[in-house]
């Protein structure tokens, strides 16, 4: 069972008896092993924390170095829930380029910068100044963040920042989302470059049960060149909330079902 506690906290040193553990799947993250096992990730500016997150120090005996992490905690972060609901990729690993669609104020990116490592890149795109503010502050220090005060609606206007990417991830709320996703994809995401979207129903359409707006979605994906191979529910994190994840353009012999 994953800790699923609200709180922030402080550093904590760990020490030798400290356990963390590579994740199984997804390389850049880590499970920190206790009474409550905890998803972590490598904190690329070690001593500080971004949002008032845990930090546990841990020794390495061998080496004598000292390696710090960060708790990421599923109820702060849809990515990290979307992992401990059991997501199978989420295409994002070290080295890993990625455009980032509300980023808010950098709690996710934060992390998402901790995985892909300091040969990797996060291109974060937020349109309010006031969190903007916070993402700037946060990226001084993380710098493979690259913090972007703009409308995601109008990609144009941020084409000379950001280059071909690996994989977007979009948490932008918005009952048009699927075009706002198609539309950064098409200009920055690469052919059989990867997509993760989190979706709420609630926030496209409030009349309809939950399963008929994420079917609608699926379909607005698909016209949009999207290929959605996975779909997790972000249960018990948050409420009415999936995950979708998968493939940006495919070539028909990638997927020969669909033929």
């Amino acid at each position: 069972m994953f800790r699923g506690g609200r709180g922030g906290g402080i550093g904590m040193r760990g020490g030798m008896r400290t356990v963390v553990e590579p994740h199984d799947r997804f390389k850049g993250v880590f499970i920190l092993r206790g009474k409550d096992d905890a998803l972590v990730t490598k904190n690329l500016t070690v001593g500080e924390s971004v949002y008032n997150e845990k930090r546990v120090s841990v020794d390495i005996k061998e080496t004598g170095e000292k390696i710090e992490y960060r708790v990421w905690n599923p109820f702060r972060s849809k990515l990290a829930a979307s992992i401990v609901g059991g997501i199978e990729n989420i295409y994002m690993q070290p080295g890993s380029k990625v455009l980032y669609l509300g980023a808010a104020s950098g709690t996710t990116v934060s992390h998402v910068a901790d995985l892909v490592g300091p040969e990797g890149t996060v291109y974060a795109i937020e349109f309010s100044k006031r969190s903007g503010r916070d993402l700037v502050n946060m990226a001084k220090k993380r710098t493979n963040v690259v913090p972007i005060i703009e409308d995601a609606r109008h990609p144009q206007k941020y084409r000379m920042l950001v280059p071909m990417v690996d994989v977007i991830f979009a948490d932008v709320a918005q009952p048009d989302q699927a075009r706002i996703l198609g539309l950064n994809a098409a200009m920055f995401v690469k052919n059989r470059g990867h997509f993760v979207i989190s979706i709420k129903a609630s926030c496209i359409d409030s009349t309809k049960p939950p399963e008929v707006v994420y079917a609608q979605e699926i379909e607005k994906l698909k016209e949009e060149k999207f290929r959605p191979v996975e779909r997790i529910s972000l249960e018990p994190y948050e409420r009415d909330h999936v995950v979708v994840s998968g493939m940006y353009r495919p070539a028909p012999e990638d997927f020969p079902q669909d033929k």
